[in-house]
């Protein structure tokens, strides 16, 4: 554990060696949320709080100084008090972030309003997420009021704002291997879930039911939870891109598209599998799954150091709309239909997102205006599909209500990249192998 407290001091000091001269750095934790009434959401560190200090309490502030000589992290925590921690289990306290956390100073987070605006005096910028938290932005105008209050005495207050978000988000776009061996661990867990599913799944069951599988295998692995609301879609539920109302009955011949994923120790995982209910593809449900996966195969193909970030995309739109051609699902050349994009009408998503402590990960995608490139340590998905609508009339009867999307997160590396969601069937007979072994 300490390895990983060296590694978030280590981010700590690269961060504060890209600040501006005379600049202090402010994080707050993430604050509680409630559920309904006074009962709370299970709590959920803040990803770049976590990255930078692994401090898992709400009601925190992480204080960067870079050449303090006292010492250029501060966290203010929660105080140790028996009678809280009665009821809501063990506080780490000031002392203690000290050395587990190997933060150079601790303060009681009670005490912050009387000593923060003395640790941002003198400093001419302030970087910190600014207008993500009214709150927090409110609560800092009042430690600069508090030192304006001052400044016929002597009080030097900043005198600009810096968002902290591009220089923190650049870190956090390159993972280490520890990173990455979270994340494969988050993957892992996550394979079982699908398999679980998909080896559960028949004909007159609900879709809330695989959804129990699949989280009976994630908390069973080390998840606490998933990491973000999981998508079972059986039959036309199948071409709505982000379903989740998972409660309707999966019929014979339905195909199943789940999009679920675990998080470990704040890492997250994201993973697409479509197979048929019954356990065998239809002729159309074959032809248009075949399609898919040689998109994703050519998409993951493209992930390799110095190509640009829409390569994977566009290697998968040309495989999607040449294959849609071929089916007699879109007519015309092939150049000019994907220069006017007639594939979204079945393809409107792009191929994958940065993927890390979130789902959705941080950092940016384009550099003045260029597409980025991509380089060892990015993570990313890789997750073409195909939807033909229900009500799609312009394409026969037999393509309707098909929604297939297949999904890995990919690691780009030094030679070209490696697939970090493993173990689960993906080809049609690897699936229909799988699904004819079930117990009935």
């Amino acid at each position: 554990m300490n390895s990983r407290y060296r590694e978030m001091k280590q981010r700590r000091k690269e961060l504060m060696a890209q600040m501006e001269p005379n600049s202090i750095a402010l994080l707050p934790a993430a604050p509680m949320r409630i559920r309904n009434n006074d009962a709370e959401y299970a709590y959920r560190q803040n990803s770049d709080f976590y990255y930078l200090t692994g401090h898992v309490e709400e009601d925190a502030v992480l204080a960067l100084i870079p050449g303090r000589k006292q010492g250029e992290a501060i966290l203010f925590c929660q105080e140790k008090n028996k009678e809280k921690e009665l009821w809501t289990g063990v506080l780490l306290g000031p002392e203690a972030a000290c050395e587990q956390l190997l933060m150079d100073d601790a303060y009681p987070v009670s005490d912050i309003d009387d000593i923060l605006p003395g640790l941002i005096e003198g400093r001419d910028r302030v970087y910190y997420a600014l207008g993500k938290d009214d709150q927090f932005d409110s609560r800092v105008m009042e430690w600069v009021k508090v030192i304006r209050s001052k400044s016929k005495l002597g009080a030097h207050p900043p005198g600009e704002f810096l968002v902290l978000d591009h220089l923190l988000h650049e870190l956090r776009l390159i993972k280490s291997k520890e990173e990455i061996a979270l994340m494969e661990k988050a993957a892992s867990i996550s394979a079982e879930g699908h398999r679980r599913a998909m080896a559960y799944c028949r004909p007159g069951v609900r879709e809330y039911e695989l959804e129990a599988e699949l989280h009976y295998a994630f908390t069973r692995g080390g998840s606490r939870a998933p990491a973000y609301t999981s998508i079972v879609a059986a039959g036309d539920n199948a071409c709505i891109l982000h379903y989740n109302t998972n409660t309707a009955e999966i019929r014979d011949g339905d195909l199943v598209l789940i999009d679920a994923g675990s998080e470990y120790e704040h890492y997250a995982s994201d993973i697409t599998r479509t197979f048929p209910a019954n356990g065998k593809f239809s002729t159309e449900q074959k032809a248009l799954y075949e399609i898919v996966l040689k998109a994703q195969a050519a998409a993951i193909a493209a992930v390799q150091p110095g190509n640009a970030w829409d390569e994977p995309h566009n290697a998968s739109v040309r495989v999607i709309t040449q294959g849609l051609v071929k089916l007699g699902l879109l007519e015309g050349r092939l150049s000019q239909l994907i220069k006017g994009e007639a594939y979204k009408e079945f393809y409107m998503h792009r191929v994958g997102h940065w993927i890390g402590m979130d789902v959705h990960d941080v950092g940016d995608y384009k550099i003045d205006d260029k597409w980025r490139l991509l380089e060892p340590g990015m993570v990313m998905t890789i997750e073409p599909g195909i939807y033909v609508a229900p009500d799609n009339k312009r394409v026969a009867k037999k393509w309707r209500g098909i929604g297939i999307r297949i999904e890995d997160d990919v690691l780009v590396t030094k030679t070209g990249h490696r697939v970090l969601t493993l173990g689960i069937p993906k080809t049609i007979e690897e699936i229909e192998s799988f699904m004819a072994q079930r117990a009935h």
